[in-house]
């Protein structure tokens, strides 16, 4: 898997001299970005993860900043905030706004339409449990995630030290 994520990963050099990065051109040659180990695979997918969650467009913008100042995998957490993609955002954002309706136990639009249109009609109703539901599955997600990463990586090495 690392040498697959290593092939399709840009090259740190050529990126550090784009002129268009801005201040994140400068940062682009740190090791750390571009390492794929426990620590910064676990931190991009709970960056990658809680950016995706978060209803704003152009989640990779936010995303690379956090992903800089923590020293985590550049490229798997701007990867990762695709989970929420044009195609799956509509489910995943309504799934949020049904558990942020349950949690502050808000009736849920009965007639909800999935245009944006419609979601800016509605809004001054739909905010806050959606907002509250993006937020709980941010954080989860992203916590989760970690941990997993965590959990995944120790267990490979324990069956390496095992003989399994």
């Amino acid at each position: 898997m690392k040498k697959l994520l290593k092939r399709y990963s840009p090259n740190p050099d050529e990126l550090k001299n784009h002129k268009h990065l801005g201040w994140l051109g400068k940062h682009l040659h740190h090791s750390s970005l571009w390492n794929f180990n426990r620590k910064s695979i676990s931190k991009a997918f709970a960056i990658g993860l809680f950016c995706a969650f978060i209803p704003i467009p152009f989640q990779m913008l936010l995303a690379a900043p956090i992903a800089v100042i923590s020293s985590a995998n550049l490229p798997l957490s701007i990867a990762l905030v695709w989970i929420t993609n044009p195609i799956t955002m509509p489910v995943i954002f309504y799934g949020c706004y049904k558990l942020g309706s349950w949690i502050l136990d808000v009736s849920i639009e009965k007639d909800l339409v999935m245009s944006l249109e419609y979601v800016w009609q509605v809004f001054n109703v739909i905010w806050q449990p959606f907002l509250l539901g993006c937020l709980i599955v941010s954080i989860v997600s992203s916590v989760l995630s970690y941990l997993l990463i965590q959990f995944i990586y120790r267990y490979k090495v324990y069956k390496r030290v095992k003989g399994f």
